[in-house]
């Protein structure tokens, strides 16, 4: 299953509910992703730009954005970023299959013939 690591920010009202009534966010953040069939890897929180992270791993892109979309309607958040990981294995087909596309620069003008991104 794929991989997926978000970056998060509370409102300042939903710090100062917390402050009031502390919470465990990380056993909600593993229920909603176990209800599309899921798992969470790691939920934390951290100084920074970001208030917290959280690892996932989802049956597909579909169910993560569908957590995705009901955590930040839920309102308690002021950001809410999802980034799709990669396998080492994952990207290196993606390196082999980049090799044989042929990219031309806006404006370049490049024939159809020209050589693969990256060849000599």
């Amino acid at each position: 299953m794929p991989l997926y690591l978000s970056k998060f920010s509370y409102t300042p009202e939903t710090w100062a509910r917390l402050i009031t009534r502390p919470e465990d966010r990380g056993e909600a953040a593993r229920s909603y992703i176990e209800s599309v069939g899921g798992k969470l890897h790691g939920f934390w929180y951290g100084f920074g730009t970001h208030d917290g992270y959280t690892l996932w791993e989802a049956p597909d892109n579909v169910s993560m954005a569908a957590v995705a979309l009901a955590i930040s309607g839920g309102g308690a958040l002021s950001s809410f970023e999802t980034t799709v990981l990669l396998t080492v294995d994952e990207t290196m087909e993606a390196m082999r299959q980049a090799s044989g596309i042929r990219y031309r620069s806006p404006g370049a003008g490049s024939p159809p013939d020209a050589p693969p991104v990256g060849a000599p």
